[in-house]
């Protein structure tokens, strides 16, 4: 389906980006939604995966949880979204960069595929073009392929 080395370790140490203008674009676009969700229903449900409960149980735990991390969460996750979008017409990454992809790409799958209701059966057979949801479940799968890319360069695979 996609061609691998999109994203590539160089012996200098940084990443080398492989990417098409049509997919630097949807990179640059999709951070921009995320943040703009984000800023105007922190409540939506697409968004529960990125706020999940650390104490399901105990309601004033979980309430003094979010009032000691939430914020501080909520900033490293726009930051990332800001450093995708910044950095998706760059022909190279910084390490630190790669890693806000890494975070970043990471909360676009999990806000995309709640709102998809995406299962392990979903791509157990293809998309039909006449889904309603082909177009948003062609972008969850680049973002995955894109997000193993990453990870491998990380890794230096």
């Amino acid at each position: 389906m996609f061609v691998s080395g999109a994203i590539q370790r160089t012996r200098q140490g940084d990443y080398r980006l492989r990417l098409s203008e049509g997919e630097r674009e949807l990179l640059q676009r999709l951070p921009d939604e995320l943040l703009a969700l984000l800023a105007a229903d922190p409540d939506d449900p697409t968004l529960r995966r990125l706020r999940p409960s650390a104490y399901e149980d105990d309601a004033e735990a979980e309430g003094e949880y979010k009032r000691l991390m939430d914020d501080e969460l909520q900033e490293g996750r726009r930051a990332a979204l800001r450093v995708l979008a910044e950095t998706a017409t760059s022909d190279r990454l910084t390490a630190e960069e790669l890693d806000a992809w890494l975070r970043a790409l990471t909360d676009l799958r999990l806000a995309l595929g709640t709102r998809l209701d995406v299962t392990e059966d979903t791509y157990a057979r293809e998309i039909d073009p006449r889904d309603p949801d082909a177009h948003e479940l062609a972008v969850f799968a680049y973002l995955s392929w894109l997000q193993e890319q990453a990870v491998e360069a990380a890794l230096g695979s």
